[in-house]
């Protein structure tokens, strides 16, 4: 109940027009005009909801619920193949290590002769190793009321072992440093019926859209802030989401036609987007509005 009291007043404070949250004081006469506010001064929506998260993650995230679902599908033998993912998947430092994984990738892997993010590879070891349809695990990809793909909770559990480790793209592998390049490329393109690219939004510092301030991912900190908190759970859907969900909704805000499932497109822009904030500490799993 609590937590229902304060979400709604994080909300209303949301739902407050611009005008409202940001009325400046009356000045007195004669007085000197207030100093400009600094650069990285947070709105009053912005510190209620942060305030709001930390209550959150402090007494039990809702992620943690998906991450320990995710652990089970890891550890279980499953598929047509009877076999489990901690004895048979590698997400590159050897098969069924998990701890410290998600930190870095994207990454090369040999095996599938591609660059790919935590999900893909996830995906492609369901696929492969325990032998599921990637055309059923495509039908419904990403949360949706009750519903949460099993992916989902894998990516979770994943993520959730790199905890306050430091993010590590290998990007002197050739291979990531290219699809790097190819994310840096696909940022910067503009098209669709407003001609907006990522950067519109996410190419410079201060800008926001409606209450939320917008990260500027061609910078360590601004990709930072894009990573942190993915996977998270939200609370205004009540689901579990990813970084590929994350991704292909961008697309559907610029109105340009969503890429497919766990596809290069989508690899390469979290490639570019978390080799940004290389070195930086990824602060484990998330709650987002």
């Amino acid at each position: 109940m609590k937590y229902r009291i304060a979400f709604v007043a994080m909300l209303a404070l949301v739902m407050q027009p611009a005008s409202a949250q940001n009325k400046p004081a009356t000045a007195k006469k004669g007085a000197k005009p207030p100093a400009a506010a600094p650069a990285e001064q947070k709105d009053a929506a912005t510190l209620e909801f942060e305030k709001f998260r930390t209550q959150m993650e402090q007494e039990g995230n809702p992620a943690e619920l998906f991450e320990v679902k995710g652990e089970e599908f890891w550890k279980t033998k499953r598929g047509p193949k009877n076999v489990s993912l901690a004895e048979s998947c590698d997400l590159g430092l050897g098969i069924g290590v998990v701890k410290g994984a998600y930190v870095q990738m994207p990454r090369y892997f040999a095996d599938a002769g591609k660059v790919m993010d935590a999900e893909r590879r996830i995906v492609w070891c369901m696929v492969e190793k325990q032998g599921f349809k990637f055309d059923d695990l495509a039908k419904k990809p990403f949360a949706s009321g009750e519903y949460t793909p099993e992916q989902t909770s894998l990516v979770t559990y994943v993520a959730g072992q790199s905890k306050d480790m430091k993010i590590a793209i290998p990007l002197k592998d050739p291979h990531v440093k290219d699809v790097y390049e190819i994310g840096k490329e696909i940022v910067a393109y503009r098209a669709g019926p407003y001609d907006f690219s990522c950067n519109t939004c996410h190419g410079a510092d201060g800008k926001r859209i409606r209450m939320q301030n917008l990260p500027n991912i061609t910078t360590a900190k601004g990709s930072l802030t894009a990573v942190l908190g993915w996977p998270g759970y939200r609370m205004t859907g009540g689901v579990m989401l990813t970084p590929q969900w994350r991704m292909g909704d961008c697309f559907r805000q610029q109105r340009f036609p969503q890429p497919k499932y766990a596809s290069d497109t989508i690899t390469a822009l979290l490639t570019y987007m978390t080799a940004n904030a290389n070195g930086q500490m990824y602060k484990g799993l998330g709650i987002k509005r």
